[in-house]
């Protein structure tokens, strides 16, 4: 069973032109043939090497053909499937179906003081247990939701949270590495009869140091999907040019995929875009910027036309340190923009600023904007039916009313999306319910998910295998 997502039933968004979208493809296989990408990690170097590129071993330096690269995108499928420990909630990520992840938060962040602090292993689980209940949440992302927990050493950090994800949600689950702990984790996937979606990512700008290059080659030999990130910064690890960005990013990533491909020919990969701007008055990076969004736009047109599935990690982040306006229309319009444009996968979901913290009560209000952006790109359905001519002329004039008509009924919940949490009472029904604004609706709703969510159990075997590997990932951490 697959998960059923949003299906986009129109053109996507384009903004450039045909030969646009080809200089910035062709430049990139330039890139990686004339410059080429450094990458930390010798058996990468030898397989690279014995499929036509000049590698430098002693300078870790490869330059990929460009016949190379087109052979490699040609091996990759248009889809990939995750699967979930529960089967019902497994994804097929590609082509027109657009799902959501949830964003990340290094601590929780305080909702009377905006401070933010690490959060406690109960408030970790119960963030968990939030996301697990939403229901425009498709896959839990690496990291999540914390990336410090209380009590819980860095080294164990990534193993500790994935472990939570498992026994509090039966959705779909992402991996990164640190350290080799993707090796514990693929264990803790397999115990519980799932996949995981394995994720590595560049560092500009063009070189993959030997941890993600490993974890690439373990994920890949699990026969684990992967998801290859680029974290180019606009200005600063990369050109501030929008296209320029566009060229450095995608040769990261084709030399991500030239490396999975010689790995396991044909293995389901994902390319991310997580490029972002500096801000050249204050010198970080710009969350929530239209540099941002416009970037991503261009990114799915350049990968769509290779077939290749789409993340936009661009969406979850804002700069604002509040869940306030600007929090709501940076991710808002970024998330609508990546829709629209043709992502497969969205990260949104939690986070409060940049990936410094994260909230359920955050994620709540995101699955109202994911659910809003999604009944937008399933466009509008014209039929028969759907014109309602006959209906029309059965109602007439004034006083005619269409309130009280089966074709009312039925297609109602069909053309209107319905948040979750959004104040969408009249006037004096929300004077009288109290003044709540959506803040106030959406901690009610995790206190009531708190309360009533009951998550899919491992099996008394599952939880004990869990535990077991976790016990010796510590063990191992605390000897190295």
């Amino acid at each position: 069973m697959i998960m059923k997502g949003f299906t986009r039933k129109f053109k996507p968004l384009e903004i450039l032109t045909n030969e646009q979208v080809e200089a910035i493809y062709q430049s990139a296989l330039d890139v990686l043939q004339e410059t080429g990408v450094r990458v930390g990690h010798e058996r990468a170097l030898k397989l690279l090497a014995d499929h036509g590129c000049e590698a430098d071993f002693d300078k870790e330096r490869v330059r990929i053909p460009g016949w190379l690269v087109e052979e490699c995108l040609r091996k990759c499928p248009s889809s990939l499937i995750v699967r979930a420990r529960n089967s019902k909630n497994s994804v097929r990520i590609g082509r027109n179906t657009l799902y959501f992840e949830n964003s990340i938060g290094m601590k929780i962040i305080d909702l009377d003081t905006w401070e933010p602090r690490p959060a406690t292993m109960s408030e970790q689980h119960e963030g968990v247990r939030v996301l697990d209940a939403l229901d425009n949440l498709h896959l839990l992302t690496t990291y999540t939701p914390y990336a410090e927990i209380e009590g819980v050493p860095p080294c164990v950090t990534m193993l500790e949270s994935l472990a939570s994800r498992i026994r509090n949600s039966a959705k779909c689950e992402a991996a990164s590495h640190f350290n080799g702990s993707e090796i514990f984790a693929i264990r803790m996937a397999k115990a519980v009869g799932m996949d995981l979606l394995g994720t590595i990512t560049a560092s500009p700008p063009l070189t993959y140091y030997e941890d993600a290059v490993e974890a690439a080659f373990r994920f890949a030999e699990a026969g684990f999907p992967i998801s290859i990130g680029s974290c180019t910064v606009m200005g600063g690890s990369g050109p501030v040019t929008i296209a320029g960005a566009t060229v450095i990013s995608s040769a990261e990533l084709m030399a991500g995929i030239v490396l999975t491909q010689l790995i396991k020919p044909g293995l389901g990969v994902q390319v991310n875009d997580s490029v972002y701007p500096m801000d050249m008055h204050r010198g970080h990076l710009a969350f929530g910027a239209s540099g941002a969004a416009l970037h991503n736009v261009v990114f799915n047109q350049i990968w769509r036309r290779r077939k290749i599935p789409t993340c936009s990690w661009v969406a979850g982040v804002t700069s604002s340190k509040q869940i306030d306006f600007q929090c709501a229309y940076e991710r808002g319009m970024t998330a609508l923009l990546c829709a629209l444009s043709g992502s497969n996968l969205i990260s949104l979901h939690g986070a409060v600023y940049g990936e410094l913290a994260f909230h359920p009560v955050q994620a709540v209000l995101d699955d109202d904007i994911a659910g809003w952006a999604g009944r937008c790109i399933e466009g509008v359905e014209v039929t028969d039916e759907t014109l309602a001519i006959g209906l029309i002329e059965e109602v007439g004039p004034i006083p005619g009313c269409y309130l009280n008509k089966e074709h009312t009924r039925k297609w109602w919940k069909t053309e209107q999306f319905v948040p979750k949490v959004a104040d969408r009472e009249s006037y004096p029904e929300w004077i009288r319910r109290g003044k709540k604004a959506a803040m106030a609706l959406a901690k009610e709703r995790v206190e009531e998910i708190l309360a009533t969510h009951k998550p899919t159990p491992l099996t008394s075997e599952q939880e004990q295998s869990i535990e077991d590997i976790l016990k010796e990932a510590r063990e191992y951490y605390m000897q190295r």
